[in-house]
């Protein structure tokens, strides 16, 4: 085969990372690797044993860093190409994922008078333990009319960078001193890359609350004296663009990866936003939904508009030259696995085995037989709280009409609805604010659930894309690696260059998007009954639980 410039991107995922070998010259992909990570998610106790609050979700920067040394040979020796024709590599990540680091870019849970203390390791998208000082953040910025809270929606996430410092600095102030630099997870991958810290753009807009500047110090203040400084001391750092060359590879991380010192590294991105190039949806009305254990929501627009309970609209935050926008749903597939894991009978695991097959798909089957309300629930998919649009991470998941005779199949088919619900409000929320989806492009491993993308389709009366990779983030950000290895002049011409997408794969069913009407009007009212302040049930019982478990942890 003769040489061609290729490009490396690396996806960093919630339980892995892959890395994907792409030609610049067309987006084929030669070949992958993936690496999991050996700490996996600590959401029950730190390696050493310590355990953990309710809530939280932690992880240890040094698994990032065996897949650059892992996951990156791996796809080149699949590719059997000569990796001295790799000219740039690009990475993503989950978001809002928070390292606290020394000036150096050291982890402080590296350091040995950290090693037992939670807050010393990186803090995951999913950790939600910080939902008190994100409520304090909103109630101030709505009683000071900040004018940045309308960008989010009206409402800051417990997941974002603010809730997580301030968190970091009430709850442990000793580790929030020694924190020279409050890094994107994406960044400190760019850095150890590189050797230079650069913040992206995309983070800093959508978790970072950066809107023509951050947050002000009086207002920092106000939440907390000892926060003033928040910005200034540990977050603010020069931004980079997508797109954007961070910094050449260093001589460690060539070694690291096999590459050549001095490639390209691009600005680092989220894994969300940097799959629409890939899936050649950089146009006004393209909504692209990544599927995995959670949903991002994410869709370009050429006019402002608020939009209640998104996560944040930012210019230029997926590519130069329109507003960004960005929703999302806590849980999917982790909702799915949850109750796979934890509620299902032994026999149907069994049966599974039998067959061959797994759990997920031995569902799947059965609940594709059933006609639409013959199972007689409705689901609230809030198992990890509401992202978008209620931004509450309180609320619970809950399944009503559940009797005797309810079924496995029965209980697993309202749990695919209810996501699909919960994209449904996400999409009306846009078309009800003037941004009207035109068109829904899925990405992510679940779109291998026919069954469930069909529900999808129903539900939102609209037919589905499909992104022509199954490595779409990874895909994603060798685009931009192209891009800042100046293979291509700009995102848009890389995208439609390597980008690829099946478009109508997924059309509604007429007599269902009836039936499913009805049902979304039931989903309407718990939703609404649930998360807008009728029943504080949840809240209530989400306190009594900490209530319970910080005394039980005292009587210890």
């Amino acid at each position: 085969m003769a040489s061609e410039p290729l490009v490396v991107g690396v996806d960093f995922g919630t339980l892995s990372g892959r890395a994907v070998v792409v030609r610049v010259r067309d987006g084929a992909e030669l070949g992958t690797g993936v690496h999991d990570y050996r700490h996996g998610v600590l959401d029950r106790a730190l390696p050493d044993g310590t355990p953990l609050p309710p809530e939280w979700a932690l992880q240890v920067p040094q698994d990032y860093i065996d897949v650059l040394k892992h996951a990156v040979p791996a796809a080149i020796a699949d590719a059997g190409v000569d990796p001295a024709d790799v000219i740039g590599i690009g990475t993503d990540f989950t978001a809002c994922t928070m390292v606290p680091v020394r000036a150096d870019g050291t982890p402080l849970n590296e350091l040995p008078e950290f090693a037992g203390e939670p807050h010393a390791y990186v803090k995951l998208w999913k950790h939600h333990a910080a939902q008190g000082q994100a409520d304090r953040i909103n109630a101030l910025a709505e009683e000071r009319g900040e004018a940045w809270l309308p960008r989010y929606g009206g409402l800051i996430s417990s997941e974002w960078e603010f809730a997580k410092g301030l968190q970091l600095l009430e709850e442990a102030p000793g580790v929030y001193a020694a924190v020279d630099h409050w890094v994107e997870a994406a960044d400190w991958i760019v850095w150890q890359l590189c050797g230079q810290y650069v913040r992206n753009a995309c983070t800093a807009g959508y978790k970072g609350i950066y809107q023509d500047g951050y947050p002000s110090r009086e207002f920092l203040a106000a939440l907390n004296p000892d926060f003033a400084g928040f910005v200034a001391d540990k977050l603010d750092h020069p931004l980079g663009q997508l797109g954007d060359r961070a910094g050449g590879l260093t001589e460690e991380a060539a070694a690291w990866t096999g590459l050549t010192p001095g490639i390209a590294v691009a600005v680092g991105n989220v894994d969300a936003h940097v799959t629409a190039p890939a899936a050649q949806a950089v146009e006004p009305g393209q909504m692209v939904a990544i599927m995995g254990t959670s949903t991002c929501h994410v869709m370009n627009g050429a006019e402002l508009r608020e939009v209640p309970g998104m996560c944040g609209v930012v210019p230029g935050g997926i590519v130069p030259g329109l507003w960004g926008y960005e929703s999302g749903q806590s849980g999917v597939g982790d909702i799915f696995a949850w109750f796979v894991e934890h509620n299902v009978p032994p026999a149907y695991h069994e049966r599974a085995r039998e067959r061959g097959i797994s759990v997920h798909d031995l569902l799947t089957e059965l609940a594709a037989e059933q006609a639409i309300g013959e199972h007689g629930l409705i689901a609230l998919d809030w198992h990890s709280g509401n992202r978008s649009v209620l931004v509450d991470h309180e609320l619970s998941g809950l399944v009503v009409g559940q009797t005797l005779a309810t079924r496995a199949e029965d209980t697993y088919r309202a749990l695919l609805e209810a996501t699909a619900y919960g994209t449904r409000v996400i999409v009306d929320s846009y078309t009800d604010a003037g941004i009207p989806v035109t068109e829904l492009v899925i990405a992510g491993g679940l779109v291998k659930n026919r069954l469930l993308m069909q529900i999808y389709a129903d539900v939102l009366d609209m037919p589905l894309s499909v992104i022509g990779s199954e490595q779409g983030p990874a895909l994603g950000s060798a685009l931009h690696a192209a891009v800042a290895a100046k293979a291509h002049e700009d995102i848009h011409a890389a995208a439609r260059a390597m980008g690829s997408v099946r478009r109508g794969v997924f059309r509604p069913i007429p007599e269902n998007v009836a039936a499913y009407e009805r049902l979304f009007v039931e989903y309407q009212e718990l939703h609404d009954h649930f998360g807008r302040g009728a029943n504080e049930v949840m809240h209530r019982l989400k306190a009594l639980r900490r209530a319970v478990k910080d005394t039980a942890k005292g009587e210890k």
